[in-house]
């Protein structure tokens, strides 16, 4: 009975954090083997993952969010092992345990990845069902008019089906940080940029996206996820937010 409390007490819910103290303990034992057993408690849920939103309520805590501007080149995994020549990972980036990512972003795109330590917050960013707009800026070949725009914007179709209506529009070169190594230009091709908003989850979408109507994309670069954003954060640098 007494090992069991000591179960809930640790990796139970909320209140019944301290729902073995009385078990293990009765009511006439000092206070202070009660202290000494809540003590343990909270030392036991400081160091286990904070994945219960009912524990990260008992000690008070948030969940923890980082904001990671990913470089070229660079997977969205922490590990590359089965590869026969190792490529760059998170793991040459991010030296923080406990977080994983929420979502991917290819190797060849750059931008806003975000991981977590609280896997509800993970999978209400990374599952589709969810619906989350991210936004992209995507330098594509070609000179789009406005119209020619319009079957990004009511939906194309791909190899895996028919894609949302998006949020596309045309705007001016942003002030970007340089990429290593720098796109292909063609002089006698011309390019743009254009402002992608998907609310979708699906496998280099967006690249897809725009070849399906005849504007590939040279770069790509993801600015923001939900409320949040990439907006002064240096490639291979990231910011730590709270989220309640």
């Amino acid at each position: 009975m007494a090992s069991m409390a000591l179960i809930w007490g640790i990796y139970g819910l909320g209140s019944r954090l301290f729902s073995g103290v009385q078990t293990i303990f009765p009511r006439t034992s000092s206070s202070c083997k009660i202290l000494r057993l809540k003590e343990k408690f909270i030392d036991a849920l400081k160091r286990a993952p904070l994945t219960s939103k009912s524990r990260r309520e008992t000690l008070g805590c948030m969940a923890r969010l980082i904001l990671l501007n990913k470089p070229y080149g660079v997977l969205s995994q922490f590990t590359d092992a089965k590869n026969p020549s190792p490529r760059p990972t998170l793991s040459g980036i991010v030296d923080l345990p406990g977080v994983y990512p929420a979502g991917r972003l290819d190797r060849d795109s750059e931008g806003l990845l975000l991981l977590t330590d609280d896997g509800r917050l993970q999978a209400r960013i990374a599952d589709p069902r969810h619906k989350m707009e991210k936004t992209y800026l995507a330098q594509v070949e070609g000179d789009p008019s406005d119209s020619d725009l319009g079957p990004l914007r009511r939906g194309v179709m791909l190899n895996d089906g028919p894609t949302r209506p998006a949020s596309v529009r045309r705007i001016a070169a942003p002030e970007l940080w340089p990429r290593d190594p720098p796109i292909r230009v063609r002089q006698s091709i011309p390019d743009c940029w254009l402002e992608i908003v998907i609310s979708e989850v699906r496998n280099r979408q967006v690249r897809r996206m725009t070849a399906a109507v005849g504007l590939p994309t040279l770069r790509l670069v993801r600015w923001r996820i939900g409320p949040w954003g990439v907006e002064g954060i240096a490639p291979g640098e990231w910011q730590d937010v709270q989220v309640p």
